[in-house]
């Protein structure tokens, strides 16, 4: 196992329509999910990934699990709970707007997960753990559960991946920069966006925001710019990698989940910190170019000219 990952996906409703909910009446169906967009990502760039979450007993769990599961990711750690539900989600698609969520995951089946139920030996197969800043958000035990599975890579000597993913909805600021800071202050590779960056530390630079986080005791630190690419540092090095020109902007779901694919698929390959962040920015690219969360993601064959013969994404 290459990467194991842990979170909540849910069903994704998407409108057929632009403008307000109350007027659309058609939508279509896929998951969405930070965890299980890195797990399908890369899953198609060619890694082993196992994706461990709770799921309701109910017509969307099994489509969820069926649906990761269909991409290849291993799933035989996936709990369903017969008490609880899984978690939907729905899309307002404006005009010249980054798409509205509304969220309905209060007292889901992933809120549920508890640490005991954490298989450690499971754990144990894969390189990296990847969490991020979601799981801990979603109720106490969550948070335990992070802390657990962080406290078993580290016992076992993995590499800890933490990509903040700051959701506001789901808790304070106060809460979040004090839990994100010390999450990150445990991980070996941190993955913030910008702003995640600025709420941590209090920072607006790039090199600020990572030299905070290399104090508190990561060892990469990765500041995602957007469209502008990366900055990424060690204590040893630094740099920005450039990010990929997206002509069309389709829907931006996705593509920080894509970054983290991709940057971890370089390393998987043995690349450096700059070739990997590179990496980052391409997958990442090609989600914008799509609607949904996971759509967008190549294959390795797509990406790698050498076998493709052409690059999809220019």
């Amino acid at each position: 196992m290459d990467v194991v990952t842990l979170g909540e996906s849910m069903v994704l409703f998407t409108p057929d329509s632009q403008g307000p909910l109350r007027y659309v009446s058609g939508f279509h169906k896929t998951i969405g999910g930070a965890e299980s967009n890195i797990a399908v990502a890369l899953t198609r760039l060619g890694h082993q990934v196992g994706w461990i979450s709770k799921l309701g007993n109910d017509e969307f769990g099994l489509y969820v699990r069926n649906f990761i599961r269909g991409e290849g990711v291993d799933t035989s750690r996936v709990v369903f709970d017969d008490s609880a539900p899984t978690s939907v989600f729905f899309k307002e698609s404006n005009p010249g707007q980054d798409p509205k969520i509304y969220y309905y995951r209060k007292q889901s089946a992933a809120s549920l997960m508890k640490p005991e139920e954490l298989d450690e030996a499971y754990l144990q197969q894969a390189k990296y753990l990847h969490i991020t800043g979601i799981t801990p958000a979603l109720s106490a035990t969550c948070k335990d559960v992070v802390y657990q599975a962080v406290n078993l890579a580290r016992a076992n000597s993995q590499k800890v991946v933490f990509d903040p993913n700051l959701r506001l909805k789901l808790w304070s600021e106060q809460e979040a920069a004090q839990v994100l800071l010390d999450i990150a202050g445990k991980s070996d590779i941190v993955l913030p966006g910008i702003e995640e960056g600025q709420l941590m530390t209090g920072k607006t630079a790039p090199e600020e925001i990572a030299a905070d986080l290399l104090e508190a005791g990561a060892e990469v630190v990765v500041v995602k710019l957007g469209a502008e690419g990366a900055y990424y540092a060690t204590k040893k090095e630094s740099g920005y990698a450039t990010g990929f020109q997206v002509n069309h902007i389709v829907d931006t779901a996705g593509a920080g989940d894509g970054f983290a694919a991709g940057f971890l698929s370089g390393l998987l390959r043995g690349w450096n910190y700059e070739q990997s962040v590179q990496l980052g920015n391409r997958i990442g690219a090609y989600a914008l170019s799509v609607a949904g969360d996971v759509e967008g993601y190549p294959f390795w064959h797509q990406v790698d000219p050498d076998k493709s013969g052409r690059e999809i994404l220019r």
